[in-house]
């Protein structure tokens, strides 16, 4: 019965997974025949639709790029430790001396601190070292033909027309990332159309060789998602031994003031009295065994930027190292981390079997299978911390097995 089950389990497991998207029947010269139609009904010119289509061909690199989704994921440390590495917080410290002036200037002129325009600008580029080489329309245009993201990446061309129809970067200027990105700030063209500044006055929003435009872009870009000038991202604290997580909400924000009376203390230093009075939510992104943070409204507009807590807790941490900040305290749960993709598909489905709603087995932790585990964590007398590792992964499956 017990072997009847897992098998079960690993079978709605392995059968959940997403399916690989292939091209098709449709050859790519087919595909790119209608899309011609669609972007000369779009408005772009025939100029414009004759130099991004003639002669275009697809490359399978992008396609085998776009299917990698890797079977292991990295833990959170082993991400920090590469985004806020020595190497990264010398080099931005650099970057920063040598473009100083124009930093705080336009730090100054959209109300974003100027560390986190340094850090964002060393994660997506190393400060313009690496900006991509990518053939911007070759790559969107392979995405489209191969059919997963077909109207998002078809979109996305079009806003590539537009920008050049607009004077706003040629065809050969059009380089960046095999997933569509582009320039030292890494902006998919509809958010190039929408946040993009021209911040020398120049005519053009160059975010590909001047600093300035790239900087003022990615500062737009966060003012516009509502950044709060003179507020903090992150600030990392010590939970108490007897902290009641059978009480925590990590979507709830609360004053810092009312977490303090939780007994939460700051990891360095006292509690800053502009801190005190600001709503922020508690987040555990190795759980209840690793480090917690405070994070505020900023941290949550960072992740407008990318959507991923690793990539916020990134930017924010090498901001406040290249102004001189600590280290983060930790300790990180080395000998318990995060679990495989295929492990998360069959603990989604074992959560499922449970009664626990983990939603459709998908191999990705996200709020609903977080939530779910955190249901059964408390229901079995575990800290409910929703973090998905392999400790958890064992406890749900032997519950399971049991069943």
């Amino acid at each position: 019965m017990i072997r009847t089950l897992l098998a079960l389990i690993l079978a709605l497991a392995a059968s959940a997974g997403p399916a690989q998207a292939q091209p098709g029947d449709e050859s790519f010269a087919d595909w790119l025949a209608g899309f011609r139609v669609r972007l000369e009904a779009s408005g772009a010119s025939p100029e414009t639709v004759g130099a991004m289509l003639d002669g275009l061909e697809p490359e399978m690199r992008i396609i085998q790029a776009d299917r990698s989704q890797p079977e292991f994921v990295r833990p959170v440390w082993e991400y920090l430790d590469i985004a806020a590495s020595d190497l990264r917080i010398r080099n931005g410290r650099t970057a920063y001396a040598e473009h100083r002036d124009t930093v705080d200037a336009i730090a100054g002129r959209f109300g974003v601190r100027a560390e986190i325009l340094v850090a964002i600008w060393g994660l997506e580029s190393s400060y313009g070292e690496i900006p991509g080489n990518n053939d911007i329309v070759q790559a969107l245009a392979t995405l489209a033909w191969e059919g997963r993201r077909r109207a998002w990446a078809e979109g996305e061309l079009i806003a590539v027309a537009r920008m050049i129809d607009r004077g706003y970067a040629t065809r050969d200027q059009l380089t960046g990332s095999w997933a569509g990105a582009m320039g030292q700030t890494q902006f998919i063209p509809s958010t190039y159309l929408m946040r993009a500044y021209d911040w020398d006055g120049d005519g053009r929003r160059n975010i590909w060789t001047d600093v300035g435009d790239a900087l003022a872009s990615a500062a737009n870009l966060l003012g516009e998602a509502g950044w709060q000038a003179g507020a903090p991202a992150i600030l990392e604290v010590d939970l108490p031994a007897d902290f009641d997580f059978s009480a925590w909400d990590p979507d709830q924000s609360r004053l810092v003031s009312e977490w303090a009376m939780r007994g939460l203390v700051p990891a360095h230093g006292d509690w800053h009295a502009d801190h005190l009075m600001r709503a922020a939510r508690l987040e555990l992104p190795a759980g209840g065994a690793g480090p917690g943070f405070l994070t505020f409204p900023n941290f949550r507009v960072i992740k407008r930027y990318n959507n991923s807590t690793a990539y916020a807790l990134g930017v924010a941490h090498l901001a406040d190292r290249i102004a001189g900040g600590a280290s983060f305290e930790g300790p990180w749960p080395e000998d318990n981390p995060p679990i495989t993709r295929s492990q998360t598909r069959e603990l989604q489905a074992a959560l499922n079997a449970l009664g626990f709603d983990a939603g459709t087995p998908d191999g990705l932790a996200g709020p609903n299978t977080r939530g779910a585990l955190r249901a059964f964590q408390r229901a079995h007398g575990h800290v409910a911390d929703g973090y998905v590792g392999r400790a958890m992964y064992d406890a749900v499956m032997a519950a399971a097995a049991q069943r």
